[in-house]
């Protein structure tokens, strides 16, 4: 304002029109520095005054004011702020232990699913109690606790992965190495494993050796009224011979056991 007074009174001749200037001119500042505050609440007002220092083609128009350092108080440049060390330290530390649970749940998942001898024989006594044997009673609850019948065929199957020698029970050193074969150290990993038990009768040759088996694991009976020649001729029979016996040929060579069977049988289809 002291520059435009100055400059009327060296032109005393002009005074009208330079005043005239004067109140142009500063109409025009006082327009635009209106312009400028509504355009910065209104920015403010949208969360955006960040990007109108950033953004030359859009605030092109404001820089071309006169009054420029007016709008860079407006609006100052933010700065990035540099984190301290002791903030830097805190957020390695805090990826670090994040990394460390990681990798420990990991961890624990893994000791949990791998084979555990100590854990294995943890489980044996849960049904042995003192002894070195898993006896009937304790036989009973191990059924229960894997969801099976005692007289389950499945039983069967894991009496022979097992090499058990007498029915209804598990000595230490049969569970020990039947259940490391099996990598079952709990009762959950036991009840996953029932369906793979079961489908080993499903392939010819373990069927075959499981049958076999069963003829040593039930001779401790006191009922004795065949021999492992009639048991194996049995299996036999039962795979080449007709439901309703019609393909049987009584001239085969089929033990007198099985021929009295079959006289039986259809004795017992005419009645």
């Amino acid at each position: 304002m002291k520059l435009i007074r100055e400059q009327q009174a060296s032109h005393p001749q002009g005074s009208e029109g330079m005043r005239h200037w004067t109140d142009f001119q500063l109409n025009s500042h006082l327009s635009t520095l209106a312009n400028i505050h509504k355009i910065y609440h209104t920015l403010n007002k949208l969360n955006l005054t960040e990007d109108v220092s950033q953004d030359d083609h859009q605030t092109g128009s404001l820089r071309s004011c006169s009054s420029a350092d007016c709008f860079s108080k407006v609006m100052p440049p933010r700065k990035k702020r540099r984190p301290a060390s002791g903030d830097d330290l805190s957020a390695k530390k805090s990826r670090h232990d994040s990394m460390y649970r990681k990798y420990d749940s990991t961890r624990i998942k893994t000791e949990e699913e791998a084979f555990s001898s100590k854990r294995c024989l943890e489980w044996f006594y849960e049904y042995a109690g003192t002894d070195d044997v898993v006896g009937p009673e304790g036989m009973e609850k191990f059924c229960e606790d894997i969801g099976v019948e005692p007289e389950n065929v499945v039983m069967l199957v894991l009496a022979w992965k097992l090499d058990a020698q007498n029915m209804g029970y598990f000595t230490l050193q049969e569970w020990l190495k039947g259940m490391t074969s099996l990598q079952c150290d709990t009762t959950e990993k036991l009840r996953n494993t029932l369906d793979y038990l079961r489908s080993l009768l499903n392939d010819s040759t373990n069927f075959k050796l499981i049958y076999r088996y069963a003829f040593d694991f039930a001779r401790q009976s006191k009922y004795k009224v065949i021999n492992k020649d009639q048991w194996c001729n049995v299996l036999e029979f039962s795979r080449t011979i007709n439901l309703d016996l019609s393909n049987y040929d009584e001239d085969g060579a089929w033990p007198v056991l099985l021929d009295e069977f079959v006289e039986w049988y259809k004795d017992k289809q005419m009645s």
